[in-house]
């Protein structure tokens, strides 16, 4: 049911809609300039304003090509480039070219606001979904599908009024992302300060700051570690049992911030589990394929798969969490080594190769406390920002049905 005052239309009523090109890659350096004009990609779409983007094209690439200038306040959709990118939108925040995979749609600001299209457009991104899933071999919607999307309008007014409501929470979600990011950095910086001894923290017992040599030690004189295992061949269904089952762990159930995930994707059966490896909850994991060099300490027990390395006991007296992150760390180490930042396999000689820093236990103990400190802070920030987005989601319910109305000031009605 339309809303009274509401009209339900559809894009191509309201906009002028086309999509862009790109440029000859054969003539990089003719067409393309890092302070040319903005041309916006699938991959710059952040489903709110854009302020940058990935690269930019030169006045000949415009003269030369089929590319055109879009105007600010263009809302952007992508067509194409994989399911998950299906329905991703921006807005144009300066004149920009964009390429073929995004539709771009001028709107006719007497009928309507770009704000709200926007957030409209992101409320119902399951229906590009569902367009797209329909489509052929390769997921995609096409220009006829965006012009012909279905949308709901209020009054002028009141769609800038709902534009308004929607951005104020927009703003706190991008500041709670923003204090994220630099948490994370800060982090970053702090884990390479205190685990090399570059920085030493005050030792609460004498004031002082910690003071002694650390000693570099080979990973194979301080600890034991295997592989896990699982029983061959993978896929045969007498290995699972997802009711009565155990947790079996493998790379993608490692989550961020060193802990497992709540539960494990896969429960291994009776049949499987004298066959696997056995671990005990605060077992220090990390993961040698697929994404390399994720770190966890198990927060229950659980069965471990061959992708994943296991440390079973240390051979000296060491604080199991210092130990998690001085691994983490020389993981980053060897992504910052790797072409393109990715690890493509660990071998064991590279594993015994490993050095870690080591000061006193007391000392670990201190910088293993900083760094929880730390990790516990972006986790309240992530735990905010998730509140944030439901809050906002359930408000656009809301807002973009009419099932709740916003007052409007009646000289800006008028």
């Amino acid at each position: 049911m339309v809303p009274n005052g509401w009209e339900e239309t559809r894009l191509k009523h309201i906009a002028r809609i086309k999509s862009g090109s790109t440029p000859l890659r054969a003539k990089q350096d003719l067409y393309y300039s890092q302070d040319g004009t903005p041309w916006v990609k699938t991959l710059d779409l952040n489903n709110a304003e854009i302020f940058e983007t990935d690269e930019r094209i030169t006045e000949l690439a415009l003269k030369e090509t089929s590319c055109s200038i879009f105007p600010v306040n263009t809302v952007l959709v992508a067509m194409y480039g994989g399911f998950n990118q299906i329905g991703r939108t921006g807005l144009l925040t300066v004149p920009s070219a964009i390429n073929q995979a995004l539709s771009g749609l001028m709107l006719d600001g007497t009928k309507a606001d770009s704000k709200y299209i926007l957030n409209y457009l992101n409320g119902n991104v399951r229906q590009w979904k569902k367009f797209a899933a329909s489509s052929r071999k390769d997921p995609n919607i096409t220009r006829e599908d965006v012009c012909n999307f279905e949308v709901l309008l209020p009054p002028l007014p009141e769609q800038r009024k709902i534009a308004k409501i929607l951005s104020t929470w927009d703003n706190a979600i991008a500041t709670t992302e923003k204090l994220i990011a630099t948490s994370q950095q800060q982090k970053k910086a702090l884990m390479q300060q205190l685990l090399t001894g570059k920085k030493r923290l005050v030792d609460p017992d004498t004031g002082k700051v910690f003071e002694g040599k650390w000693e570099e030690v080979k990973l194979d004189d301080l600890a034991l570690y295997r592989r896990g295992s699982f029983p061959q061949p993978y896929g045969n269904p007498e290995w699972v049992d997802e009711v009565n089952g155990y947790p079996f762990i493998q790379v993608f159930d490692i989550d961020k911030n060193m802990k497992l995930k709540k539960a494990t994707k896969t429960k291994i059966s009776d049949a499987a589990i004298d066959k696997s490896v056995f671990i005990e909850a605060g077992t220090v994991i990390v993961s040698l394929q697929g994404s390399i060099g994720r770190v966890a300490i198990t927060q229950y027990d659980a069965y471990v798969d061959r992708t994943v390395l296991l440390f079973q006991s240390f051979k000296r007296k060491m604080d199991t969490i210092y130990f998690a992150y001085a691994i983490q760390e020389l993981f980053e180490i060897e992504k910052e080594k790797a072409p393109g930042g990715t690890i493509k396999t660990i071998t064991k000689q590279v594993l015994s190769n490993f050095t870690i820093k080591v000061p006193t236990h007391y000392e670990q103990q201190k910088i293993a406390s900083v760094l929880t400190a730390a990790d516990k802070e972006i986790e309240l920030l992530q735990a905010k920002l998730a509140h944030l987005k439901d809050e906002k989601k359930a408000l656009m319910q809301q807002l973009l049905t009419g099932k709740r109305r916003v007052k409007v000031d009646e000289n800006v009605a008028a």
